[in-house]
Formats: structure tokens, C-alpha cells, sequence
């Protein structure tokens, strides 16, 4: 499978919104560090507990538009679905998201979108950015950067990812072409 998207992160946002993407015939492909949970999803399974989920998955991933892997490929868009920890203090631990962004640094390409949808403080997207032109100055003004904070419950997640309003944030105009291939 050649992915269209690569999903960084497949817990309680990544694993539904990934199994979304895929039930509307797009290519993706959902990255976890955790083996168990890739073997799962790659069975047609779920290792979370969210209602209608586990059908959306079996499907998906019986039609080759799921697939998990402990490693990115190419594509052109990544999300960034990681979790957002809190500190000492309670201050937001950024570290992976920025591990994920990291990961996927070698893999982008002029025209790729790079979304972070993990709950994270202001001026993180921006943070991002920096490390990623800081690492890849050639790919600056040629690839798409955006911030789509999650809007869901746990429990009603599916529901939710198609019925409620989103709101992306971009760092430039650019991104809104590509941002339909996610959100059809």
C-alpha cells in the first residue's frame, strides 16, 4: 500500500480518526511504537474501547485502506495524534510531539501537509515549523504546516470526528488544498 496519509500516534484520536480517513477509499497508514497495537489493527482489531470502532477498523482494514506500522512511510499528509502529557507543575510535555515530528522529517516533501492534532499549548505548531525548516531548510515555503485541535469525547468519538464542526489552523494559505484529501 502507497499511503496518502500517515498518522503518527494510534490511541483514542489516532485510531478513529486514521479508520475514518481510510473508510472513504484513502490510503492510510497509522504509525504506533507499540507492536501490540499495530499487530492488532493489522488483525481488523481494536485495542481500545470506542463504540462502532471496531467496525469501522475490520472493514477498513479488510479493504487495505488501514494498515499499521511501527514505522512512517511517504505520503502527503502526516498528522500528528500523540499524546500531550502534563509535567511537574502542570506544564504541557511537548517531547512526542516532537519525537513524532522528528520521526518524520526525512520522509517530507515539497507539497506535503503536516497537521498536529494533538492538544498542545500555543506557539507549539510554531515550535514544530522551526525544527522541522531547522533540520530541512530546503522545505521552507514548500510544504504545509497546520494545527487542528482535537474536539471529541471519549465514548462518542465517531459520532463526533464526523459531526462536529473543526476548525485548522495554517501557518499559510497553502494548506487548504491539501487538507480536503483528510477531511472528505
Amino acid at each position: 500500500m502507497n499511503p496518502e496519509v500517515v498518522t503518527i500516534g494510534l490511541g483514542y484520536i489516532g485510531l478513529p480518526t486514521s479508520a475514518l480517513i481510510a473508510s472513504h477509499g484513502t490510503n492510510v497508514l497509522g504509525v504506533d511504537i507499540n507492536q501490540k497495537v499495530v499487530d492488532t489493527i493489522n488483525q481488523g482489531k481494536i485495542h481500545i474501547v470506542e463504540p462502532d470502532l471496531d467496525k469501522i477498523v475490520s472493514e477498513a482494514v479488510l479493504k487495505g485502506n488501514l494498515k499499521a506500522a511501527t514505522k512512517a512511510s511517504t505520503a502527503e499528509v502526516y498528522l500528528i495524534v500523540v499524546p500531550t502529557p502534563f509535567k511537574g507543575n502542570h506544564e504541557p510535555d511537548i517531547s512526542f510531539v516532537e519525537a513524532a515530528t522528528k520521526s518524520i522529517i526525512p520522509l517530507l516533501k515539497k507539497g506535503d501537509l503536516y497537521i498536529i492534532e494533538s492538544t498542545s499549548p500555543i506557539g507549539t505548531t510554531e515550535k514544530m515549523q522551526k525544527l522541522i525548516y531547522a533540520l530541512r531548510p530546503e522545505l521552507e515555503g514548500d510544504i504545509h504546516i497546520a494545527y487542528c485541535p482535537e474536539r471529541v469525547l471519549p465514548g462518542n468519538v465517531m459520532h463526533e470526528l464526523v459531526h462536529n464542526d473543526r476548525v485548522i489552523g495554517g501557518v499559510d494559505e497553502g494548506f487548504y488544498s491539501k487538507s480536503n484529501l483528510v477531511l472528505q
